[in-house]
């Protein structure tokens, strides 16, 4: 179970400098689960430096944080614990509030900082095969943003090192090796990242206990509880590639059935789309429309308000919400409600997606793409005579001005296609490790309109077109605009209501058909990052480039 406790930096520091190494016993944690061994790979063994860091002497951290990746077992279902790999932590320095456990939960703590506090974390990778951790949504320098070519082996321990420069907002860190990463989150290796600021503190939101995060995951166990990813069969495993990944069951912090206790007051919910590649189409039961606070990049100017909101994989919102009205024992069900998705090739061949093993596969059948389905139930268990009143004005964001823009009249333009055979790709290409070609360097300083086009394809695949949520590492970005394809048009209608492009972005979700601009500046840091579609299956099977930013 993940656990918090403050500890001496020098203990640490000797503990990390020994190297000891955890190896998985067969049966559990991740080997249990079903992988593609395409991808599958054994790290090599440690070498003698197992301290990987470009710590600076001078660099003196307002925070200061142990992180262990490690199996670990937790109580899902009954019939016995479900064995994970999760994410521990440690708090060497800084106020005890900078580092919450989720009690109960494979997720790993919750960091949370305040906009211009330096941070040090030290991530020792105690798994069976290599990884790395990525800060989500976070504008840090090239060596600091976890792209996989510092993946680090058993035993070794890589050490962060940055300045918070992000507006207040709900990030989040996740790992980010090459060809693990969809197997890594989905045993349980993921955690929010919370920062806050002055501007925020200002506008008087719901804080404390009433300040709610809500991870959603979707995962399947088999009669065993123990997790099962992939479908089984050489054709199952494929589609479960080319498609996504769709567990069987939606949890909430790492709980099935989740219910939220609540007060007839107001409240901030922060959901994070933790899932492999499901997207979910969010409204309450009732019709009540949701008031949406913030987004990826933090807060809104103003509170708008959805039918319905759209949250794709790594996708964040944040939602006020007021039960005062809501008698107590009443119960409100936030679910994803249908949309037209693309069809299922796995439906149409005959096979199933993910499906389950052992007694709960004959009681349970697939929750596919754009089903109908239960998130979570909210209760209303007590009263209260608190009141807070949404506050009219959120934030000031500081929008990007499309004149400032190199190539305003000429925007880089990313094509999302398959290729068969290989697979999804971006333009055509594939990931390699270090390579960038010459239309994905980015200069320093400037300002750059992206078109994402999602153009579909696939020779034998009847041109299948699948929605791919695009995240580009490094600073956010604002979304210009979206146009789709008339032969798209049905479908993309049955979601379009619920986008929230108003704020700052480092995720976007592309439908079939639709071409998607962003308006994103390069500030502040030089050097190689990557962008990639955030549907955690095509990222692992290549469909994510590097871009490098240079210095004139």
């Amino acid at each position: 179970m993940p656990s918090v406790r403050p500890i001496r930096r020098r203990q640490f520091l000797k503990a990390a400098a020994a190297g000891a190494t955890t190896t998985l016993l067969a049966g559990c944690g991740l080997p249990a689960m079903r992988t593609n061994p395409r991808t599958a790979r054994t790290a090599p063994s440690a070498g003698a430096n197992n301290v990987i860091s470009t710590a600076s002497s001078d660099f003196a951290p307002d925070v200061e944080i142990a992180l262990r990746a490690q199996q670990g077992a937790v109580d899902i279902h009954t019939g016995g614990p479900t064995n994970v790999w999760t994410v521990t932590g440690d708090l060497l320095q800084g106020e005890p509030t900078a580092l919450q456990p989720l009690p109960e939960s494979y997720l790993g703590p919750t960091i949370r900082v305040r906009t211009g506090q330096k941070v040090r974390i030290h991530f020792t990778n105690d798994l069976s095969e290599s990884s790395i951790l990525h800060w989500h949504g976070l504008h840090v320098p090239a060596e600091m943003d976890g792209h996989p070519r510092f993946a680090i082996n058993s035993g070794q321990t890589y050490v962060y090192e940055f300045e918070v420069r992000n507006r207040a907002g709900t990030y989040w860190y996740h790992p980010h090796p090459h060809g693990r990463t969809g197997p890594q989150v989905y045993a349980g290796m993921a955690g929010l990242f919370i920062v806050s600021d002055n501007e925020e503190s200002a506008a008087g939101l719901p804080s404390g206990e009433y300040d709610i995060p809500l991870v959603i995951q979707d995962r399947t166990l088999d009669g065993n509880n123990q997790l099962v990813y992939q479908a089984s069969g050489m054709m199952g495993g494929m589609m479960n590639q080319m498609m996504g990944f769709l567990g069987q069951e939606v949890w909430v912090n790492g709980k099935p059935n989740y219910t939220l206790p609540v007060a007839t007051r107001a409240y901030r919910l922060r959901l994070l789309n933790g899932s492999n590649s499901r997207i979910y189409k969010l409204g309450w039961d009732d019709g009540t429309p949701l008031t949406v606070i913030g987004t990826d990049g933090g807060l809104l100017e103003s509170a708008v308000e959805r039918p319905y909101v759209m949250l794709a994989p790594s996708e964040r919102i944040e939602l006020w919400v007021d039960f005062s009205d809501r008698p107590v024992g009443s119960d409100m069900t936030l679910r994803s409600l249908p949309f037209t998705a693309p069809e299922e090739m796995g439906g149409m061949m005959g096979m199933g997606r993910g499906g389950r093993m052992g007694s709960r596969a004959q009681a349970n059948t697939a929750l596919q793409q754009g089903a109908s389905f239960s998130i979570l139930t909210v209760r209303i268990e007590r009263e209260t005579r608190e009141t807070s009143a949404r506050p009219t004005r959120l934030s000031t964001i500081d929008r990007l001005s499309l004149v400032d823009a190199a190539n305003a009249r000429n925007p880089r333009t990313i094509a999302l296609r398959m290729r068969m055979p290989g697979g999804w790709t971006l333009n055509g290409r594939t990931f390699e490790m270090t390579a960038v070609a010459r239309d994905e360097i980015v200069q320093l300083g400037s300002t750059e309109v992206w078109e994402f086009v999602n153009q579909g394809g696939g020779m034998g695949m009847g041109g299948m077109m699948l929605p791919h949520p695009m995240h580009v590492h490094g600073e956010s970005f604002q979304v210009l605009e979206r146009k789709v394809d008339s032969s798209t048009r049905a479908m993309w209608e049955t979601v379009s209501a619920g986008y929230v492009d108003e704020g700052w972005k480092d995720t976007v979700l592309v439908m079939p058909g639709e071409r998607v601009k962003i308006l994103r500046r390069f500030k502040e840091y030089a050097g190689l990052y990557i962008y990639h579609c955030h549907n955690l299956e095509h990222e692992d099977m290549g469909m994510m480039r590097n871009f490098r930013v240079e210095a004139a």
